[in-house]
Formats: structure tokens, C-alpha cells, sequence
């Protein structure tokens, strides 16, 4: 998958098939839309996703990083990234399609949710695109909302179900576990003399996570010795008040593995909410309560 950031700088050398958004998440709605685009490289169409983003430091569902292995594995040709710059943001509805779909990204096809809003003030619509579909020589597709339980699946939706730890909800609107990637760092070693020795990494900044507490979770190692292996575990997020940091983390203990991680990215995908993070009286209350979460973990996966 190629990436480019910014629409202004760049023209295609061939015809594409375009969807367009924010994509924050690239839930099962977001997925259906690119599917489509994906389906016309048959036709000999490269697949273009285009994400505009109103401000970079609104927390998002995915990091760049993220997001861009996600597309990749969605079979996308091409990542257009693109900040909601002046240019952008007061450009006439009109002139957008014009100027940057059809001219400059060469779109044959395009598909786009029925919410889908473009162009100065928000006054583009899928109307104003089936208007001129016809003169500018493109399809265009309106693709209904994907749902769930009665409720179209959007990134609020799944927001939402974040910030009251339903992760396994959250799994369910984005079609994947709700995932944290970062790399491996040299901790405190705590987990290591309670005989549990565990992973910790500490989230891209912005990226939203569920509330703090202990999770069954499993783990994808990306790099290193053990790349494409995939463990089973518990994950605690927070700031491990019994012993006291100073940031919020991400420590996973992971079942059946010895090893070595340091330094490696690793991929921790959460599952199911166990209980909120709390602080104990010492270390051996903490060891106690660790050895019940590993149970909770070992009798999810198991059931």
C-alpha cells in the first residue's frame, strides 16, 4: 500500500475507485465501504481511501501506525491522509469533486456512506455527487449504514462502549478486538519477583483506551524471535497504584511464554473486562489477586 499525505501535491496515473472519511477506528460500516472500492480492482481500478481529519489532537480509536496496518491488510492500493487545511476546509463543494476527485484522483467509482459531508461549510452531499456523476463520468454508490442491535455501528458508538470497559462490544461494532500496539519497554520488573513476569508499554499518545482495570486479552508479537506468534493473557491498564507510576500504562502477563521482548512491537488485543484496577495492601495481597486474574483469563479463552 502506498501513502501520501495531502491531496493538493499529488495526481494519479491511473483511474481509482474512492472512498472517502474520517475512518476513525475502520469499523464494520467503514470495512463494507472499502470493500467496495477494493472489490473494483477487478475492473482494473486502484483503491483509494482518503481520511480528512478536522484536528490531529482529538484522541482517535486508531494511530497512524495502526490505522496504516489495518488498510494494508484490508488490500487498500492506496493511504491519502489529509489534514483539514484551509485550502480544504473553504474549497466549494463543486470545485472538490471536480478538482480533486475526478482531476487529480481520477475517480471512476466512488462510494460513500449516507452521511457523508464535503466541501465548505459541510454543504456537499451524495445529492450534489449523484448530480454530476453523469457529466464527470464516474459511478457513484450510496452504501446504507452497517448495525448493530438496532443501532448503525459508528466510531461514537464504539466510543462509547470503550469508556465503559465493553470491550468485547467494542470487538463486536469494529469486527476486531480493540487493540493498543506500542513497543516493548524495560519496566520496573515487579511482575518478575512475584514469579509473573510480564510485557508493559506505554499507549501512542491520543490513543483512547477503556477505562483502567484488568482485561483478558491476547497478544500478536510483530517483530523479533517470536513474530507471528500470538499468546493469550490479562492486561492490566492504569498507573498499578500498589506500587505507584507515574503513567498510565499497558501490562500484559502472557500464559505458557518465556522469552524475551524488549524492544519488540507487540500488538495487545483486549477481549473482556474482569474488574476495575485497584490498589492492595502489599505485594503479596497484589500476588493474590494476579494469580485470580490469570484464572479469569485461562477460563475465558478456555470457554
Amino acid at each position: 500500500m502506498k501513502y501520501i499525505e495531502g491531496l493538493m501535491d499529488y495526481t494519479m496515473d491511473r483511474d481509482t475507485a474512492v472512498t472517502l472519511g474520517k475512518f476513525d477506528g475502520l469499523h464494520r460500516g467503514h470495512q463494507k465501504l472499502i470493500g467496495k472500492i477494493c472489490a473494483k480492482q477487478e475492473e482494473g481500478l486502484e483503491s483509494v481511501v482518503v481520511t480528512i481529519w478536522p484536528d490531529p489532537k482529538i484522541p482517535a480509536l486508531l494511530t497512524k501506525g495502526e490505522k496504516k496496518e489495518r488498510l494494508k491488510s484490508l488490500g487498500v492500493s492506496w493511504w491519502i491522509d489529509c489534514p483539514f487545511l484551509p485550502e480544504i476546509s473553504h474549497m466549494e463543494p463543486e470545485t472538490f469533486v471536480r478538482e480533486i476527485l475526478v482531476r487529480r484522483l481520477r475517480a471512476k467509482y466512488i462510494a460513500i456512506g449516507t452521511d457523508f459531508r464535503f466541501g465548505y461549510q459541510r454543504k456537499g452531499d451524495w445529492k450534489l455527487l449523484l448530480a454530476l456523476q453523469q457529466e464527470l463520468n464516474y459511478e457513484l454508490e450510496i452504501v446504507e449504514k452497517e448495525t448493530y442491535e438496532g443501532r448503525e455501528i459508528s466510531s461514537t458508538y464504539v466510543k462509547e462502549a470503550l469508556e465503559q470497559g465493553k470491550v468485547d462490544l467494542a470487538g463486536k461494532l469494529l469486527g476486531y478486538p480493540y487493540t493498543v500496539q506500542g513497543e516493548v519497554l524495560h519496566g520496573r520488573r515487579i511482575g518478575r519477583t512475584l514469579g509473573m513476569p510480564t510485557t508493559n508499554l506505554i499507549p501512542s499518545a491520543g490513543k483512547i483506551l477503556p477505562p483502567n482495570g484488568v482485561y483478558a486479552s491476547k497478544t500478536q508479537i510483530e517483530t523479533g524471535d517470536y513474530a507471528g506468534r500470538s499468546f493469550a493473557g490479562v492486561t492490566n491498564i492504569g498507573y498499578k497504584p500498589t506500587i505507584g507510576e507515574y503513567f498510565r500504562g499497558v501490562e500484559t502477563y502472557l500464559f505458557d511464554f518465556e522469552g524475551d521482548l524488549y524492544g519488540e512491537l507487540i500488538e495487545v488485543q483486549l477481549y473482556a473486562f474482569e474488574r476495575p484496577e485497584q490498589k492492595f495492601s502489599g505485594r503479596e495481597e497484589l500476588k493474590e489477586q494476579m494469580h485470580r486474574d490469570i484464572e479469569f483469563g485461562k477460563e475465558y479463552f478456555s470457554g
